[in-house]
């Protein structure tokens, strides 16, 4: 008995080295065949909106209507395109284009770096007959990631391209200091909007050190190169000092939102508070009360829609990882 278990154990272990030798043979080879295509890695998406609302009718009145209408309907659409397309070439001109992005934001605006490149994509074409309808959610954040979005909305407004923003959930704190640089701001009825305030928060456990006889030592150069501290002893001082600091990043908040929204009562409006869409409009904090879905269908019975996504591809190398967790959180 005991020889068969020591029999299985070997073959066991030697199962196991194969395994994990193919494995690492896998990966090099598949980490060499990636290596080189790292310029490769990211494209620009783009997508007719126009096209795809077509196909929405199309596929309702291929099931709702009798082949004799739908055969009406479908000549009627091709005759309207048509002497659409015939009024464009006799006039040599184009309808106005309507580029619409996404922003979803978390509390580091990770996103930015795929909008910095969506704009700059767009400010190679873009003229101010055209429009930009960013689509956006967040909740706020950290305050130079927000300024730095908030900055790469302001290259639309220096263009002279027109910039709506739709908030169709949220858009509070950071995400208000984006919306803001809106030529028009639109919300949805119940969407969140505002909370113009700064916070910071930090926890401490100095007591739980000290009830264990830890000691914490930090040695700074310059009389506020450390204020608040995870494990030091905080003193009032200290504290008066980061509040000195939000309040300077609060007036600069203030500053920044009325220079682009100039009939607000600030003071009003600046509380940290926030309000949904009507009460928001009634403030002045929007500009008109509508969901980013109608006011894109409206749009599109006079110009062309297109979805504009900038994408980064992830490698094998670093898509694997992922999947490995993804199917270990299955579990």
């Amino acid at each position: 008995m005991m020889d068969l278990l020591i029999n299985y154990g070997l073959f066991l272990a030697k199962t196991l080295t194969i395994v994990v030798a193919v494995i690492f043979i896998v990966g090099a080879v598949a980490s060499t065949l990636f290596r080189g295509r790292s310029e490769k890695q990211s494209s620009l998406l783009i997508k007719s909106l126009n096209e795809k609302y077509r196909q929405f009718a199309h596929a309702i009145d291929v099931e709702t209507l009798s082949k004799y209408r739908f055969k009406q309907v479908a000549r009627k659409e091709k005759q309207r395109r048509k002497a659409e397309k015939k009024s464009e070439k006799k006039t040599e001109s184009r309808k106005k284009r309507v580029f619409v992005l996404d922003f979803n934001g978390d509390i580091k605006a990770s996103a930015v770096d795929l909008l910095r490149e969506e704009i700059t994509a767009l400010l190679t074409v873009a003229t101010p007959r055209d429009e930009v309808l960013l689509r956006l959610e967040s909740t706020g954040g950290m305050v130079h990631s927000y300024g730095l979005a908030a900055s790469q909305l302001q290259r639309l407004r220096e263009k002279n391209v027109a910039l709506t923003i739709a908030v169709d959930k949220v858009a509070a704190s950071g995400g208000y200091m984006m919306a803001c640089v809106a030529d028009r701001l639109i919300a949805a009825p119940f969407a969140i909007i505002g909370s113009i305030g700064v916070v910071a928060q930090i926890p401490n456990i100095n007591r739980l050190l000290k009830q264990h006889h830890i000691d914490y030592e930090q040695i700074t150069a310059g009389k506020y190169k450390r204020t608040l501290t995870f494990m030091g002893e905080n003193t009032d001082a200290e504290r008066e000092k980061v509040r000195q600091d939000l309040e300077e990043t609060h007036d600069l908040f203030k500053d920044f939102v009325m220079q682009r929204r100039q009939d607000l009562d600030i003071e009003k409006v600046a509380t940290g508070e926030y309000w949904y869409g009507r009460r928001a409009l009634e403030l002045k904090l929007v500009d008109e009360i509508t969901t980013s879905d109608d006011y894109l269908m409206a749009a599109a019975e006079k110009a062309d829609l297109f979805e504009i996504t900038y994408e980064i591809k992830r490698s094998l190398r670093q898509r694997l990882p992922l999947a490995v967790e993804g199917f270990f959180n299955r579990f």
